[in-house]
């Protein structure tokens, strides 16, 4: 299949890359991570979640980021809701488009959300319902892809009938997840083609973790099977709280230099994601995890 001429980059580093941060990271320095990806050129960012402070606390502080960040033309800034109260605090804040979350697999949606698949997608309804109402459009996450913490093996005929369901319910786009980043691109081919037969190619997105350094190939994979939709996070950050062992996403600077190479736009500017990604985890107290990044470290912010 020939590649895509451009790719849209989901950021997640803002949610998705902080959540499970053990130390405090200040409202600020998330303003500040946010305005600077949109300077960088990512048109996509997950901005925040709007979940209990109890489950996942480096989240607290979502609506006062949405108050004080700058919203720049042309860019879509998205928030993860779990619930109706969720989506309702978000809609309080003015938000646009939001996210929605099940499981593929039985064991990470009980120790996760603490219900099975079919109660999580239904719990999803009326959320759907009520943004679609607003007019806010909702991406929606199929999580454990290819492998579960708790029940091991995740096939794709597991994967297939969540994504569907999320579809027929009204997000615009599903994004598969390898949670614990086990996935290989043989299994991502394989994964694609199946899903692929539920929900349109073109609907479909791509979130791989790096913990077995096979995103990458897995971003690769996919682009042979027509998907042209990745999420990623600066520097590598992330993982989940509730797969014990996965590692970060995938880096963005990353992404961008494997794309470029291949010459597939992607409308960000890979010198100024650099020094972000230097400069934002040095406030974090580390280097970034992100082998472009280490390679090209930006002048007076490197090691």
């Amino acid at each position: 299949m020939r590649l895509p001429d451009a790719v849209r980059i989901v950021e997640v580093g803002p949610r998705d890359g902080l959540q499970n941060e053990a130390g405090h990271v200040s409202t600020q320095a998330k303003v500040e991570l946010i305005d600077g990806l949109a300077n960088a050129g990512l048109g996509y960012i997950e901005a925040g979640s709007f979940v209990a402070p109890a489950w996942v606390p480096q989240m607290a502080d979502t609506a006062a980021v949405w108050a004080a960040m700058r919203q720049a033309p042309g860019v879509t800034y998205a928030a993860l809701v779990p619930n109706l109260r969720g989506l309702e605090n978000a809609l309080a804040c003015g938000v646009r488009e939001v996210a929605v979350f099940a499981s593929a697999s039985e064991g990470f949606s009980q120790h996760n959300i603490n219900c099975s698949i079919a109660q999580s997608l239904a719990r999803f309804e009326p959320v759907l319902a009520r943004a679609l109402s607003e007019g806010v459009r909702v991406r929606g996450y199929v999580s454990c892809v290819m492998g579960c913490p708790y029940d091991g093996k995740v096939t794709p005929e597991q994967v297939r009938p969540v994504a569907l369901a999320l579809s027929e319910m009204g997000c615009y786009e599903v994004s598969l997840g390898d949670t614990l980043g086990v996935g290989t691109a043989t299994q991502t081919r394989r994964l694609i083609d199946v899903v692929g037969h539920a929900v349109p190619r073109a609907q479909l997105a791509g979130h791989y973790h790096n913990t077995y350094g096979q995103a990458l190939a897995n971003v690769y994979a996919s682009l042979l099977e027509g998907v042209s939709v990745f999420d990623s996070a600066l520097g590598g950050l992330g993982g989940c709280p509730y797969a014990k062992g996965a590692s970060g996403n995938l880096a963005t600077e990353d992404l961008v230099y494997l794309l470029q190479g291949l010459g597939i736009e992607t409308g960000v500017a890979l010198d100024t994601l650099i020094a972000l990604s230097w400069a934002f985890n040095r406030v974090l107290g580390r280097t970034p995890d992100a082998k472009v990044s280490l390679a090209r470290p930006a002048p007076g912010v490197g090691p």
